[in-house]
């Protein structure tokens, strides 16, 4: 995690909406924050002023406290006016959450990129009473400690239906390049890789706002992950090539709302952070594989904290997506063990 206070990022509010309520951030904009019931335990969401009604951009956890959230939201701050349209950043639950059920129950159009919606729509669909084979598998060759591995083994997993509402047919699609209409804006998309595949950004023509989902944080910096769907992907490629690109139209002067923390200025310093901080966490993993580890010994040089249990699988993720990039660049050997885990050796 990364702290850019001291170094030209700033934040113009210092204290978020309280729940149920918003602060209006710009003409036509108002930020609002849903509960998360982990250790990152907010989500923001927006809502632009589109004259007849509103767009929302994305959504919280589906359960039935948001549901009493969003509620309470429609009636006060977007004052009794319905929500139209509903964009997803990308496809985590804590974003797309609640799209379901403002199509379902409000008639509104989902907008999002393709990949962000067949992920969420094969994810609902895909309800698990224990962990996969593959997925098990895929543990043991990342390394994870034997004793969580035999608990998570026999435990009933995540499920992406647990939070997220039910999805119907149907979606306005979004890519690189489009412009759409919102809230009295004319906006470019820009879409983002890494955190989540094809995840979309949206930078105002009109004014300074960026409207940054995960792809821009201020002060933490955005899981990045490799899953037993992909394997052998590279995502900690994905966001560097997705940061240094957006990093080109970033200005001091854009005001980014971004899913999580704090909206900020500042967006040339905390892109570059961005970047250097994995460039550091690969430097600092190839010296501690001068003797060869699996992703799951490994987390001391990347997080240089203690990972707890609720943690552990984020952190697991992470680290087999650095150990692999530095196998994709040639910077690491991988060989089997005998316990069936990958050890990575700096070359």
């Amino acid at each position: 995690m990364m702290d850019g206070t001291q170094t030209g990022i700033r934040y113009p509010w210092d204290t978020p909406p309280a729940t149920g309520e918003a602060i209006e951030v710009a003409d036509g904009v108002i930020w609002m924050r849903l509960p998360l019931p982990m250790k990152l335990d907010h989500v923001n969401v927006f809502a632009l002023d589109d004259g007849d009604g509103w767009t929302v951009i994305d959504t919280g956890f589906y359960s039935l406290h948001t549901v009493e959230i969003w509620k309470a939201l429609m009636a006060g701050p977007l004052a009794g006016r319905p929500v139209r349209r509903v964009l997803v950043t990308h496809h985590h639950p804590d974003h797309v959450g609640m799209a379901g059920w403002f199509q379902t129950q409000h008639g509104a159009e989902l907008i999002t990129t393709r990949t962000a919606w067949l992920f969420s729509r094969m994810l609902t669909l895909d309800n698990q009473d224990v962990a996969t084979p593959e997925t098990l598998a895929f543990w043991q060759l990342c390394g994870m400690d034997p004793a969580l591995h035999a608990k998570r083994a026999i435990e009933r997993p995540f499920n992406f239906a647990d939070v997220v509402y039910p999805m119907p047919v149907g979606f306005k699609r979004i890519r690189q390049g489009d412009t759409v209409q919102i809230g009295g804006r004319t906006w470019d998309v820009h879409i983002g890789n890494g955190h989540a595949p094809e995840h979309a950004t949206l930078w105002s023509r009109d004014d300074n706002l960026v409207l940054g989902g995960d792809q821009m944080l201020p002060s933490i910096s955005s899981n990045i992950g490799v899953y037993a769907t992909e394997p052998e992907a590279d995502p900690v490629a994905d966001w560097l090539e997705a940061c240094e690109r957006l990093e080109r139209l970033a200005r001091p002067d854009h005001l980014v709302l971004g899913g999580h923390k704090l909206p900020f200025t500042g967006l040339p310093t905390r892109m570059r952070q961005l970047i250097d901080n994995h460039h550091g966490a690969l430097v600092r993993l190839e010296k501690h594989l001068t003797s060869p580890k699996a992703a799951g010994d490994c987390f001391a040089p990347l997080f240089k904290r203690a990972i707890g249990e609720a943690e552990y699988g984020l952190a697991l993720v992470e680290a087999m997506a650095h150990c692999m990039h530095l196998w994709h660049e040639g910077r690491a050997t991988r060989r089997l063990r005998d316990d069936g885990a990958w050890a990575f050796g700096a070359i």
